[in-house]
């Protein structure tokens, strides 16, 4: 059975500051929302060459040695939770814009690069879906899912990306908005664990 609560905890992933948001909100920033669109195509999509591969090799893995998922399911779910530790301590900066945009193809090597990626697809099969589930459907809802709430924002990290460097960035309630994206993250991850 496939864990429905995997959508929430997607959300916070995808919604809150990482690698990607960071380049997003950047280049939306710098270069402005059309001609970010084809760097955003980038990273939607490269996140789709990693979770097939991984949604494979981890629910063979679990079928053969089912202690072995479980380890998994605790050392990822660990590994985001630091990640959230690091969201809550992380101060949102533009960054040193490039000279032109960055297009299609840099932004499809944006998520095969970022370990937060990995990370939470790993999260994903290990905490969400049941070791016994037919891995092409748990691929797929994995897939699917992580690639609809993308498409929905990563546009908007790019969109108001200038907005959002305006309103928060040196702003005294910045502190409090990261280690609020930090416990959304952390409060999802121990859902899973212990759901």
């Amino acid at each position: 059975m496939i864990n429905l609560s995997f959508i929430p905890f997607a959300f916070s992933q995808v919604a809150t500051p990482g690698p990607a948001n960071m380049a997003m909100m950047a280049t939306g920033a710098r270069f402005g929302f059309r001609a970010a669109l084809p760097f955003v195509a980038g990273v939607i999509l490269g996140k789709q060459l990693i979770i097939w591969p991984i949604g494979y090799g981890i629910m063979e893995v679990a079928s053969q040695v089912p202690l072995l998922f479980e380890i998994l399911k605790f050392l990822s779910a660990l590994y985001i939770i630091w990640l959230a530790w690091r969201v809550a301590n992380m101060r949102l900066s533009s960054g040193e814009p490039s000279v032109d945009a960055p297009g299609f193809w840099s932004g499809l090597l944006v998520h095969p690069l970022n370990p937060k990626a990995w990370a939470m697809i790993l999260v994903g099969f290990t905490n969400f879906v049941e070791s016994d589930n037919a891995t092409f459907y748990a691929t797929l809802y994995i897939a699917a899912s992580l690639l609809i709430i993308q498409i929905i924002c990563h546009p908007i990290w790019t969109l108001f990306g200038d907005h959002i460097a305006k309103f928060i960035i040196g702003k005294k309630y910045e502190r409090f908005f990261m280690w609020f994206l930090a416990l959304v993250t952390v409060i999802f991850v121990l859902m899973a664990l212990f759901a």
